[in-house]
Protein backbone atom coordinates (compact mmCIF):
# COMPACT_ATOMS: atom_id res chain seq x y z
CA UNK A 1 0.00 0.00 0.00
CA UNK A 2 3.01 2.35 1.00
CA UNK A 3 4.66 2.00 -2.11
CA UNK A 4 0.89 2.15 -4.20
CA UNK A 5 0.44 5.66 -2.45
CA UNK A 6 4.30 7.18 -3.11
CA UNK A 7 3.69 5.81 -6.82
CA UNK A 8 0.13 7.55 -7.14
CA UNK A 9 1.36 10.82 -5.25
CA UNK A 10 3.64 11.04 -8.29
CA UNK A 11 1.28 10.98 -10.93
CA UNK A 12 0.90 13.98 -12.80
CA UNK A 13 -1.43 13.30 -15.23
CA UNK A 14 -4.94 14.66 -13.88
CA UNK A 15 -7.37 16.67 -15.65
CA UNK A 16 -7.59 20.40 -13.18
CA UNK A 17 -11.03 21.07 -15.00
CA UNK A 18 -13.24 18.71 -12.40
CA UNK A 19 -13.24 21.21 -9.67
CA UNK A 20 -13.14 17.86 -7.45
CA UNK A 21 -9.29 17.80 -7.97
CA UNK A 22 -8.64 21.04 -7.21
CA UNK A 23 -6.96 22.43 -3.78
CA UNK A 24 -9.61 23.28 -0.99
CA UNK A 25 -8.48 24.70 2.35
CA UNK A 26 -10.69 23.46 5.14
CA UNK A 27 -10.76 24.09 8.81
CA UNK A 28 -7.06 22.41 8.82
CA UNK A 29 -5.60 23.03 5.52
CA UNK A 30 -6.11 21.06 2.23
CA UNK A 31 -6.45 17.19 3.06
CA UNK A 32 -6.60 14.77 0.25
CA UNK A 33 -5.96 11.59 -0.66
CA UNK A 34 -2.88 10.50 -3.80
CA UNK A 35 -4.93 7.21 -4.74
CA UNK A 36 -8.28 9.99 -5.59
CA UNK A 37 -5.79 12.48 -7.35
CA UNK A 38 -6.86 15.12 -4.90
CA UNK A 39 -3.19 15.02 -2.64
CA UNK A 40 -0.71 14.65 -5.50
CA UNK A 41 2.52 16.19 -6.37
CA UNK A 42 1.12 18.69 -8.80
CA UNK A 43 -1.10 19.83 -5.60
CA UNK A 44 1.57 20.33 -3.33
CA UNK A 45 4.05 22.44 -6.12
CA UNK A 46 1.21 24.64 -6.31
CA UNK A 47 0.74 24.95 -3.00
CA UNK A 48 4.17 25.71 -1.80
CA UNK A 49 4.47 28.11 -4.53
CA UNK A 50 0.80 30.02 -3.24
CA UNK A 51 2.85 30.18 0.23
CA UNK A 52 6.04 31.30 -1.14
CA UNK A 53 3.85 34.09 -3.52
CA UNK A 54 1.78 34.74 -0.13
CA UNK A 55 4.80 35.71 1.87
CA UNK A 56 5.93 38.10 -0.85
CA UNK A 57 2.84 40.00 -0.34
CA UNK A 58 2.41 40.10 3.04
CA UNK A 59 6.10 41.32 4.06
CA UNK A 60 7.49 38.25 5.65
CA UNK A 61 11.10 37.66 5.16
CA UNK A 62 12.17 35.50 7.84
CA UNK A 63 12.66 31.41 7.79
CA UNK A 64 9.64 29.33 7.60
CA UNK A 65 9.73 26.23 9.90
CA UNK A 66 9.05 22.81 7.68
CA UNK A 67 7.33 19.88 9.45
CA UNK A 68 6.28 16.81 8.57
CA UNK A 69 4.01 13.82 10.11
CA UNK A 70 4.51 9.78 9.39
CA UNK A 71 1.83 9.17 6.67
CA UNK A 72 2.83 7.54 3.94
CA UNK A 73 2.25 10.51 1.64
CA UNK A 74 4.32 12.85 3.89
CA UNK A 75 7.59 12.81 2.92
CA UNK A 76 7.39 12.44 -0.64
CA UNK A 77 4.44 15.57 0.18
CA UNK A 78 7.68 17.28 2.40
CA UNK A 79 10.24 16.83 -0.26
CA UNK A 80 8.01 18.59 -3.15
CA UNK A 81 7.51 21.48 -0.47
CA UNK A 82 11.20 21.88 -0.03
CA UNK A 83 12.21 21.37 -3.56
CA UNK A 84 9.69 25.17 -4.03
CA UNK A 85 10.63 26.91 -0.85
CA UNK A 86 14.31 26.62 -1.53
CA UNK A 87 14.15 27.72 -5.09
CA UNK A 88 12.10 30.31 -4.00
CA UNK A 89 15.39 31.92 -1.65
CA UNK A 90 13.35 30.70 1.51
CA UNK A 91 15.24 30.12 4.21
CA UNK A 92 14.02 26.82 5.39
CA UNK A 93 14.26 25.18 8.84
CA UNK A 94 13.82 21.21 9.09
CA UNK A 95 14.59 18.77 11.50
CA UNK A 96 18.02 17.08 11.75
CA UNK A 97 17.88 13.40 10.43
CA UNK A 98 14.90 13.77 8.47
CA UNK A 99 12.66 13.62 11.82
CA UNK A 100 9.26 14.06 11.76
CA UNK A 101 8.00 17.30 13.97
CA UNK A 102 4.61 17.48 15.92
CA UNK A 103 2.32 20.60 14.61
CA UNK A 104 2.43 22.03 18.60
CA UNK A 105 6.61 21.88 18.03
CA UNK A 106 6.27 24.13 14.96
CA UNK A 107 4.15 26.42 16.44
CA UNK A 108 6.37 26.71 19.62
CA UNK A 109 9.28 27.38 17.18
CA UNK A 110 7.64 30.14 15.40
CA UNK A 111 6.40 32.26 18.24
CA UNK A 112 10.12 31.53 20.12
CA UNK A 113 11.71 33.09 16.75
CA UNK A 114 9.30 35.81 16.02
CA UNK A 115 9.48 36.55 20.52
CA UNK A 116 9.93 40.26 20.51
CA UNK A 117 10.62 41.11 16.51
CA UNK A 118 9.30 43.42 14.28
CA UNK A 119 10.37 42.47 11.43
CA UNK A 120 12.15 38.96 9.75
CA UNK A 121 9.07 36.93 10.84
CA UNK A 122 9.34 33.49 10.37
CA UNK A 123 6.07 31.23 9.62
CA UNK A 124 5.58 27.66 8.85
CA UNK A 125 3.96 24.10 7.43
CA UNK A 126 3.43 21.03 8.72
CA UNK A 127 2.91 17.82 6.01
CA UNK A 128 0.22 16.22 7.79
CA UNK A 129 -3.75 15.09 7.61
CA UNK A 130 -4.06 14.93 11.24
CA UNK A 131 -5.49 11.27 12.43
CA UNK A 132 -6.80 10.41 9.07
CA UNK A 133 -6.55 7.19 7.80
CA UNK A 134 -3.06 6.41 6.13
CA UNK A 135 -3.60 6.64 2.45
CA UNK A 136 -4.44 10.09 3.27
CA UNK A 137 -2.37 13.76 2.89
CA UNK A 138 -2.29 17.08 4.27
CA UNK A 139 -1.17 20.37 4.59
CA UNK A 140 -1.53 23.14 6.56
CA UNK A 141 0.34 26.72 7.45
CA UNK A 142 0.59 28.62 10.14
CA UNK A 143 1.74 32.47 9.65
CA UNK A 144 3.74 34.24 11.89
CA UNK A 145 1.32 34.34 14.92
CA UNK A 146 1.97 30.40 14.88
CA UNK A 147 -1.48 29.02 14.64
CA UNK A 148 -3.41 28.13 11.90
CA UNK A 149 -4.04 30.68 9.05
CA UNK A 150 -7.63 32.27 8.69
CA UNK A 151 -9.68 32.17 6.21
CA UNK A 152 -8.46 35.73 4.40
CA UNK A 153 -5.03 33.54 4.01
CA UNK A 154 -5.98 30.09 3.47
CA UNK A 155 -8.29 31.60 0.60
CA UNK A 156 -5.58 33.56 -0.91
CA UNK A 157 -3.71 30.70 -1.49
CA UNK A 158 -6.80 28.12 -2.77
CA UNK A 159 -7.12 30.68 -5.54
CA UNK A 160 -3.61 31.25 -6.17
CA UNK A 161 -2.60 26.91 -6.34
CA UNK A 162 -5.64 26.52 -8.12
CA UNK A 163 -4.81 29.26 -11.18
CA UNK A 164 -1.48 27.25 -10.81
CA UNK A 165 -2.99 23.76 -11.29
CA UNK A 166 -5.20 25.25 -14.45
CA UNK A 167 -1.76 26.26 -16.12
CA UNK A 168 -0.54 23.13 -15.90
CA UNK A 169 1.74 24.50 -13.02
CA UNK A 170 3.44 27.01 -15.06
CA UNK A 171 5.72 29.65 -13.10
CA UNK A 172 6.33 27.18 -10.66
CA UNK A 173 10.08 27.37 -9.84
CA UNK A 174 11.91 24.20 -8.37
CA UNK A 175 15.51 22.56 -7.64
CA UNK A 176 16.61 19.44 -7.11
CA UNK A 177 15.72 17.31 -4.06
CA UNK A 178 19.74 17.44 -3.56
CA UNK A 179 19.93 21.22 -3.66
CA UNK A 180 17.16 21.76 -1.44
CA UNK A 181 18.16 19.56 0.85
CA UNK A 182 21.88 21.02 0.99
CA UNK A 183 20.70 24.75 1.30
CA UNK A 184 18.48 23.55 4.52
CA UNK A 185 19.10 24.52 8.41
CA UNK A 186 18.52 22.28 10.86
CA UNK A 187 16.49 23.13 14.05
CA UNK A 188 16.22 21.08 17.17
CA UNK A 189 12.22 21.01 17.47
CA UNK A 190 12.58 18.99 20.04
CA UNK A 191 15.08 19.93 22.29
CA UNK A 192 13.53 23.68 22.39
CA UNK A 193 10.04 22.47 23.00
CA UNK A 194 11.18 20.18 25.96
CA UNK A 195 13.84 23.12 27.68
CA UNK A 196 10.67 24.99 27.33
CA UNK A 197 7.90 22.98 29.08
CA UNK A 198 8.37 24.23 32.89
CA UNK A 199 7.53 27.28 31.46
CA UNK A 200 3.54 25.78 31.03
CA UNK A 201 3.43 22.67 32.98
CA UNK A 202 4.38 22.30 36.58
CA UNK A 203 6.97 19.51 36.06
CA UNK A 204 8.03 19.56 39.44
CA UNK A 205 4.92 18.67 41.25
CA UNK A 206 4.23 15.61 38.82
CA UNK A 207 8.18 14.73 39.60
CA UNK A 208 6.91 14.58 43.72
CA UNK A 209 4.11 12.65 42.54
CA UNK A 210 5.84 9.37 41.91
CA UNK A 211 2.75 8.96 39.06
CA UNK A 212 3.00 5.83 36.73
CA UNK A 213 2.49 7.18 33.62
CA UNK A 214 2.09 5.69 30.19
CA UNK A 215 2.08 7.81 26.56
CA UNK A 216 1.47 5.86 22.87
CA UNK A 217 1.89 8.04 20.52
CA UNK A 218 0.04 6.06 18.11
CA UNK A 219 2.88 5.85 15.42
CA UNK A 220 2.64 10.07 15.01
CA UNK A 221 5.22 12.56 16.06
CA UNK A 222 4.60 12.81 19.51
CA UNK A 223 6.97 9.34 19.62
CA UNK A 224 10.32 11.44 20.08
CA UNK A 225 9.46 14.03 22.36
CA UNK A 226 7.87 11.54 24.60
CA UNK A 227 10.89 9.44 23.77
CA UNK A 228 12.99 12.34 24.97
CA UNK A 229 10.74 12.72 28.41
CA UNK A 230 10.72 9.06 29.56
CA UNK A 231 14.90 9.43 29.93
CA UNK A 232 13.99 11.55 32.69
CA UNK A 233 13.28 8.99 35.08
CA UNK A 234 11.71 10.78 37.84
CA UNK A 235 8.95 12.11 35.38
CA UNK A 236 7.54 8.16 35.99
CA UNK A 237 7.04 8.07 32.25
CA UNK A 238 7.23 5.14 29.93
CA UNK A 239 6.27 4.60 25.63
CA UNK A 240 4.21 2.03 24.95
CA UNK A 241 4.65 2.33 21.99
CA UNK A 242 7.59 3.38 20.00
CA UNK A 243 6.96 1.54 16.54
CA UNK A 244 6.40 4.13 13.21
CA UNK A 245 4.67 2.24 10.52
CA UNK A 246 3.69 4.13 7.60
CA UNK A 247 0.39 1.52 6.95
CA UNK A 248 -0.25 2.05 10.85
CA UNK A 249 -0.94 -1.80 10.87
CA UNK A 250 -0.95 -1.88 14.52
CA UNK A 251 -3.87 0.22 14.96
CA UNK A 252 -7.13 -1.30 15.55
CA UNK A 253 -9.82 -0.23 13.37
CA UNK A 254 -12.24 2.85 14.15
CA UNK A 255 -15.51 2.45 14.58
CA UNK A 256 -16.57 1.85 11.18
CA UNK A 257 -13.65 -0.50 10.56
CA UNK A 258 -11.49 2.08 9.07
CA UNK A 259 -8.07 2.62 10.48
CA UNK A 260 -7.92 5.66 11.99
CA UNK A 261 -5.62 7.54 14.50
CA UNK A 262 -8.10 9.54 17.04
CA UNK A 263 -7.11 9.70 20.37
CA UNK A 264 -10.76 10.56 21.39
CA UNK A 265 -12.05 7.02 19.92
CA UNK A 266 -12.39 4.18 22.05
CA UNK A 267 -12.14 1.97 19.36
CA UNK A 268 -8.83 3.66 17.80
CA UNK A 269 -7.34 3.91 21.36
CA UNK A 270 -8.42 -0.08 22.27
CA UNK A 271 -4.52 -0.99 22.89
CA UNK A 272 -4.19 1.35 25.21
CA UNK A 273 -7.28 0.94 26.78
CA UNK A 274 -5.87 -2.94 27.48
CA UNK A 275 -3.06 -1.93 29.56
CA UNK A 276 -4.46 1.06 31.54
CA UNK A 277 -4.41 -0.53 34.79
CA UNK A 278 -0.55 -0.10 34.47
CA UNK A 279 -0.42 3.21 34.77
CA UNK A 280 -2.21 6.09 36.91
CA UNK A 281 -2.42 7.75 33.58
CA UNK A 282 -2.02 6.69 30.13
CA UNK A 283 -2.08 9.27 27.20
CA UNK A 284 -2.36 9.16 22.89
CA UNK A 285 -1.55 11.67 20.43
CA UNK A 286 -3.19 11.86 16.84
CA UNK A 287 -0.30 11.78 14.27
CA UNK A 288 0.53 15.26 14.34
CA UNK A 289 0.17 15.35 17.79
CA UNK A 290 -2.12 18.39 18.12
CA UNK A 291 -5.07 16.32 20.01
CA UNK A 292 -4.94 14.56 23.20
CA UNK A 293 -6.62 11.24 24.77
CA UNK A 294 -6.55 11.06 28.24
CA UNK A 295 -7.02 7.62 30.20
CA UNK A 296 -7.24 6.61 33.37
CA UNK A 297 -8.90 3.81 35.30
CA UNK A 298 -12.29 4.31 33.95
CA UNK A 299 -11.67 4.60 30.69
CA UNK A 300 -11.27 6.75 27.92
CA UNK A 301 -11.88 10.55 29.05
CA UNK A 302 -14.93 12.34 26.67
CA UNK A 303 -13.57 15.37 25.43
CA UNK A 304 -15.75 17.90 26.15
CA UNK A 305 -15.18 16.14 30.03
CA UNK A 306 -11.20 16.73 30.35
CA UNK A 307 -11.52 20.45 28.70
CA UNK A 308 -14.05 21.13 31.70
CA UNK A 309 -11.36 19.37 33.91
CA UNK A 310 -8.79 21.52 32.56
CA UNK A 311 -10.79 24.73 32.71
CA UNK A 312 -11.79 24.72 36.40
CA UNK A 313 -8.17 23.46 37.52
CA UNK A 314 -6.48 26.16 35.71
CA UNK A 315 -8.72 28.96 36.67
CA UNK A 316 -8.33 27.48 40.50
CA UNK A 317 -4.48 26.64 40.25
CA UNK A 318 -2.43 29.50 37.97
CA UNK A 319 -2.74 32.18 40.65
CA UNK A 320 -0.04 34.27 38.28
CA UNK A 321 -2.33 34.62 35.50
CA UNK A 322 -4.20 37.83 35.03
CA UNK A 323 -8.02 38.05 36.77
CA UNK A 324 -9.52 39.12 33.07
CA UNK A 325 -8.09 36.38 31.17
CA UNK A 326 -10.99 34.90 29.30
CA UNK A 327 -11.77 31.18 28.16
CA UNK A 328 -12.36 30.15 24.63
CA UNK A 329 -14.08 27.27 23.34
CA UNK A 330 -16.54 26.80 20.24
CA UNK A 331 -20.08 26.59 20.31
CA UNK A 332 -20.50 22.89 20.19
CA UNK A 333 -18.26 22.17 23.08
CA UNK A 334 -20.28 21.37 26.38
CA UNK A 335 -22.22 24.17 28.11
CA UNK A 336 -20.79 22.72 30.92
CA UNK A 337 -17.93 24.97 30.18
CA UNK A 338 -20.34 28.02 30.94
CA UNK A 339 -20.99 27.21 33.77
CA UNK A 340 -17.61 26.66 35.47
CA UNK A 341 -16.52 29.60 34.19
CA UNK A 342 -19.26 31.61 35.30
CA UNK A 343 -18.83 29.88 38.79
CA UNK A 344 -15.12 31.31 38.55
CA UNK A 345 -16.38 34.69 37.93
CA UNK A 346 -14.57 34.98 34.10
CA UNK A 347 -15.99 35.45 30.80
CA UNK A 348 -16.58 32.94 28.10
CA UNK A 349 -14.98 33.18 24.77
CA UNK A 350 -17.88 31.15 22.48
CA UNK A 351 -16.59 31.38 18.84
CA UNK A 352 -17.69 29.08 15.57
CA UNK A 353 -16.08 25.25 14.82
CA UNK A 354 -12.39 25.72 14.40
CA UNK A 355 -9.13 26.49 16.30
CA UNK A 356 -7.86 29.56 14.12
CA UNK A 357 -10.50 31.63 15.77
CA UNK A 358 -8.58 31.23 18.93
CA UNK A 359 -5.01 31.98 18.18
CA UNK A 360 -4.97 35.90 18.14
CA UNK A 361 -6.50 35.41 22.01
CA UNK A 362 -3.76 33.12 22.73
CA UNK A 363 -0.72 35.01 21.00
CA UNK A 364 -1.92 38.26 22.25
CA UNK A 365 -2.72 36.69 25.34
CA UNK A 366 -5.85 37.38 26.56
CA UNK A 367 -7.42 33.60 26.43
CA UNK A 368 -6.24 31.54 29.06
CA UNK A 369 -6.83 28.34 27.90
CA UNK A 370 -9.25 27.29 24.60
CA UNK A 371 -10.35 24.50 23.61
CA UNK A 372 -12.98 22.39 21.37
CA UNK A 373 -14.96 18.87 21.45
CA UNK A 374 -12.57 17.22 18.93
CA UNK A 375 -9.55 16.79 21.85
CA UNK A 376 -7.79 20.03 20.37
CA UNK A 377 -6.93 22.97 23.23
CA UNK A 378 -4.04 24.89 23.52
CA UNK A 379 -3.16 27.29 27.36
CA UNK A 380 -0.60 29.93 27.90
CA UNK A 381 2.20 29.47 29.86
CA UNK A 382 2.53 29.73 33.94
CA UNK A 383 2.76 33.55 33.97
CA UNK A 384 0.80 34.16 31.57
CA UNK A 385 2.45 34.19 27.75
CA UNK A 386 2.35 32.43 24.49
CA UNK A 387 3.32 28.65 24.76
CA UNK A 388 1.66 27.43 21.23
CA UNK A 389 -1.14 29.20 19.25
CA UNK A 390 -2.37 25.92 17.74
CA UNK A 391 -3.38 22.75 19.38
CA UNK A 392 -1.15 21.33 21.44
CA UNK A 393 -1.71 17.68 22.47
CA UNK A 394 1.33 16.58 24.64
CA UNK A 395 0.74 19.90 26.80
CA UNK A 396 -2.52 18.57 27.47
CA UNK A 397 -1.63 14.90 28.14
CA UNK A 398 0.69 16.83 30.73
CA UNK A 399 -1.42 18.89 32.41
CA UNK A 400 -3.72 15.86 32.98
CA UNK A 401 -1.08 14.63 35.03
CA UNK A 402 0.20 17.65 36.62
CA UNK A 403 -3.86 17.61 37.59
CA UNK A 404 -3.71 14.55 39.15
CA UNK A 405 -0.31 15.34 40.62
CA UNK A 406 -1.51 18.44 42.47
CA UNK A 407 -5.36 17.76 42.98
CA UNK A 408 -4.67 14.08 43.97
CA UNK A 409 -7.70 13.17 41.66
CA UNK A 410 -7.59 11.59 38.31
CA UNK A 411 -9.18 13.23 35.84
CA UNK A 412 -12.33 11.24 35.76
CA UNK A 413 -12.79 11.19 39.54
CA UNK A 414 -12.48 15.50 38.80
CA UNK A 415 -15.03 15.62 36.34
CA UNK A 416 -17.13 13.55 38.88
CA UNK A 417 -16.91 16.55 41.02
CA UNK A 418 -17.75 18.99 38.35
CA UNK A 419 -20.89 17.22 37.91
CA UNK A 420 -22.02 17.17 41.33
CA UNK A 421 -21.34 20.99 41.92
CA UNK A 422 -22.46 22.29 38.18
CA UNK A 423 -25.03 19.73 36.76
CA UNK A 424 -24.73 16.14 34.91
CA UNK A 425 -25.02 16.92 30.60
CA UNK A 426 -25.09 13.94 27.86
CA UNK A 427 -23.86 14.98 24.85
CA UNK A 428 -24.13 13.35 21.04
CA UNK A 429 -23.47 14.28 17.42
CA UNK A 430 -25.53 12.90 14.80
CA UNK A 431 -25.55 13.25 11.00
CA UNK A 432 -28.26 13.71 8.83
CA UNK A 433 -28.40 13.84 4.88
CA UNK A 434 -28.62 16.57 3.06
CA UNK A 435 -28.66 18.03 -0.86
CA UNK A 436 -26.51 20.06 -2.14
CA UNK A 437 -29.32 23.09 -1.95
CA UNK A 438 -29.53 22.45 2.03
CA UNK A 439 -26.75 22.54 2.54
CA UNK A 440 -26.61 26.19 0.97
CA UNK A 441 -29.14 27.46 2.28
CA UNK A 442 -27.49 27.24 6.18
CA UNK A 443 -25.88 30.31 4.72
CA UNK A 444 -29.01 31.84 4.79
CA UNK A 445 -30.48 31.20 8.05
CA UNK A 446 -31.06 33.85 10.54
CA UNK A 447 -33.04 33.79 13.75
CA UNK A 448 -36.20 34.53 12.51
CA UNK A 449 -35.91 31.35 10.07
CA UNK A 450 -36.88 29.42 13.39
CA UNK A 451 -40.54 30.21 13.86
CA UNK A 452 -40.80 27.44 16.82
CA UNK A 453 -41.23 28.93 20.57
CA UNK A 454 -40.46 25.83 22.36
CA UNK A 455 -37.81 22.98 21.58
CA UNK A 456 -37.88 19.77 23.67
CA UNK A 457 -40.52 21.25 26.31
CA UNK A 458 -38.97 24.00 27.44
CA UNK A 459 -39.07 28.02 25.69
CA UNK A 460 -36.44 28.61 23.41
CA UNK A 461 -33.78 31.64 25.21
CA UNK A 462 -31.97 32.15 22.04
CA UNK A 463 -30.79 31.47 18.50
CA UNK A 464 -27.86 32.39 17.15
CA UNK A 465 -26.13 32.41 13.63
CA UNK A 466 -23.30 34.10 14.58
CA UNK A 467 -21.13 33.01 17.52
CA UNK A 468 -21.54 35.48 20.69
CA UNK A 469 -17.55 35.95 21.71
CA UNK A 470 -16.56 37.21 18.01
CA UNK A 471 -19.51 37.44 16.35
CA UNK A 472 -18.42 35.72 13.31
CA UNK A 473 -20.59 33.51 11.03
CA UNK A 474 -21.31 30.01 12.62
CA UNK A 475 -22.15 28.47 9.51
CA UNK A 476 -25.38 27.05 10.86
CA UNK A 477 -27.66 27.83 13.91
CA UNK A 478 -27.59 27.17 17.63
CA UNK A 479 -30.83 26.74 19.53
CA UNK A 480 -30.25 27.20 23.11
CA UNK A 481 -33.11 26.42 26.33
CA UNK A 482 -32.67 26.50 29.84
CA UNK A 483 -31.49 22.74 30.23
CA UNK A 484 -30.18 21.82 26.58
CA UNK A 485 -29.12 22.88 22.67
CA UNK A 486 -28.24 22.10 19.88
CA UNK A 487 -26.31 23.11 17.01
CA UNK A 488 -26.47 22.35 12.74
CA UNK A 489 -23.63 22.76 10.42
CA UNK A 490 -23.20 21.67 7.04
CA UNK A 491 -20.93 19.29 6.08
CA UNK A 492 -17.67 21.07 4.05
CA UNK A 493 -17.11 17.38 2.27
CA UNK A 494 -20.37 14.84 2.69
CA UNK A 495 -23.66 15.38 1.57
CA UNK A 496 -25.30 15.52 5.25
CA UNK A 497 -25.01 18.13 8.20
CA UNK A 498 -23.94 17.69 11.61
CA UNK A 499 -26.45 17.84 14.93
CA UNK A 500 -24.69 18.57 17.64
CA UNK A 501 -26.80 18.52 21.35
CA UNK A 502 -26.63 18.41 24.64
CA UNK A 503 -29.22 18.08 27.46
CA UNK A 504 -28.68 18.79 31.30
CA UNK A 505 -32.09 16.44 31.78
CA UNK A 506 -31.13 13.14 30.66
CA UNK A 507 -31.06 10.71 28.24
CA UNK A 508 -34.30 10.76 26.66
CA UNK A 509 -34.48 14.40 26.48
CA UNK A 510 -31.37 14.44 24.64
CA UNK A 511 -33.09 12.23 22.09
CA UNK A 512 -36.14 14.33 21.82
CA UNK A 513 -33.66 17.39 21.55
CA UNK A 514 -32.24 15.55 18.48
CA UNK A 515 -35.47 14.52 16.98
CA UNK A 516 -36.89 18.06 17.39
CA UNK A 517 -33.75 19.55 16.15
CA UNK A 518 -34.25 17.72 12.94
CA UNK A 519 -37.42 18.89 12.12
CA UNK A 520 -36.69 22.10 13.62
CA UNK A 521 -33.62 22.60 10.99
CA UNK A 522 -36.03 20.84 8.22
CA UNK A 523 -38.58 23.41 8.56
CA UNK A 524 -36.21 26.39 8.42
CA UNK A 525 -34.20 25.47 5.69
CA UNK A 526 -37.48 24.92 3.60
Amino acid sequence: MNNQIRTAYLDADMDFSSPALLVSFGTSGHRGSPLKHTFNRPHLLAIAQSVVDYRTQAGIDGPLFLGRDTHAASLPAWETVLQVLVANGVDVRVAADNQVTATPLVSRAILAYNDGRSDGLADGLIITPSHNPPEDGGIKYNPPNGGPADTDVTGWMQQRANNYLLNQCAGITTVSLEQAIGQVTTHDYVQQYIDGLEQVIDLAAIRRAGLRLGADPMGGTALPVWQALAQDASLGLSVTNPQIDESFAFMPPDHDGRIRMDCSSPAAMANLLEIRHDFDLAFGNDPDADRHGIVDAAGLMNPNHFICVCIDYLLAYRDNWPKDLKIGKTLVTSSLVDRIVASHGRELYEVPVGFKWFVGGLHDGWLGFAGEESAGASLLTLDGRPWSTDKDGIVLCLLAAEITAVTGMLPSEYYAKLEQQHGAPVYRRVDAAATAEQKAAFKQLSPASVKQQELAGEPIERILTRAPGNHADIGGLKVITANGWFAARPSGTEDLYKIYAESFLGEQHLQRLLEEARQLVGDSLG
